[in-house]
């Protein structure tokens, strides 16, 4: 076992402005996607130029906030929000939800779309391959905060943790001792799976031209199998537990089917659109 080595999760701290590791890797998130979209629009000119993917990461970043902040308290935190709906609003208290992020950049997309005057899931195969670097940047910083621990591991990697970066009172667990014990590093995981695999997977694939929809259809499917083979490990928060009298559904697992399914849907409708094209 490895032993988590306690980062400090102000990275820059200069009198009373203090920059978090979190916030780095958002913009590092965003920059990475920038990026990404110049090279993207150069290798694939015609329908975004290099110039236009300012205003794609701007409307994908009000998107990820908006979306990831209002996903966080709808889907993990309802109750809190109808205790008080100020609770919306308070930042400050961290939270932000994959899931509503994807939503919230699926309808910017959608506003963009129409100021483009292109198809809807013609701009989403563009935009697909820029996402899964920023989710590693994410999962990155979930690492750098300690957070969203896995269940007691016995393999090598397994990081061993403080009741301080594992409190006791913040999961549901299995039986045996809370903390100080060997953990799976499931930000660690989720980083290696919905990042680094499905960025290049995601890359190879958009090099050739493909049917509409299909970069999109596996960017769904991938992120989907992804994200739920690592919650079979991961620890849900202990204000939602295991649904259904179970113990390994869990609600990311749940948001994450409808994922799998529309992606199998669109890659079969892409799959038919590339056969009636030859055909004509």
């Amino acid at each position: 076992m490895i032993a988590f080595p306690s980062i400090d999760p102000v990275a820059i701290s200069l009198g009373p402005v203090k920059v978090h590791w979190y916030g780095l890797m958002y913009l590092l998130a965003f920059g990475s996607a920038w990026w990404l979209g110049k090279r993207r629009a150069r290798l694939n000119p015609g329908l975004i130029k290099p110039e236009q993917i300012d205003d794609v990461i701007f409307y994908g970043a009000l998107g990820v906030v908006l979306g990831g902040r209002i996903g966080s308290v709808f889907f993990y935190n309802f109750d809190s929000f109808l205790q008080n709906p100020l609770y919306l609003f308070k930042i400050w208290e961290g939270g932000m939800s994959f899931h509503g992020g994807f939503i919230g950049v699926a309808l910017a997309m959608e506003v963009y779309r129409r100021k483009l005057g292109c198809r809807y899931f013609e701009l989403t195969d563009f935009i697909a391959p820029l996402v899964p670097l920023g989710l590693a940047a994410g999962r990155f910083g979930n690492f750098l905060n300690a957070e969203l621990w896995g269940a007691p591991a016995q393999v090598p990697w397994a990081m061993k943790l403080s009741c301080e970066e594992f409190p006791p009172d913040r999961y549901i667990d299995f039986a045996g001792p809370l903390c100080f014990s060997a953990r799976h590093p499931t930000q660690l995981y989720e980083m290696l799976l919905e990042g680094l695999l499905l960025f290049i997977a995601l890359w190879l694939i958009s090099t050739k031209p493909r049917p509409t929809m299909t970069v999109t259809g596996f960017f769904l499917l991938l992120y989907g199998l992804a994200r739920s083979s690592v919650e079979l490990v991961r620890l849900p928060d202990a204000h939602i537990g295991y649904l259904m009298n179970t113990d390994w559904l869990t609600k990311g697992i749940v948001l994450s089917i409808p994922m799998i399914i529309v992606g199998l849907v669109l890659l079969i409708l892409a799959k038919r659109e590339g056969k009636n094209a030859t055909i004509s």
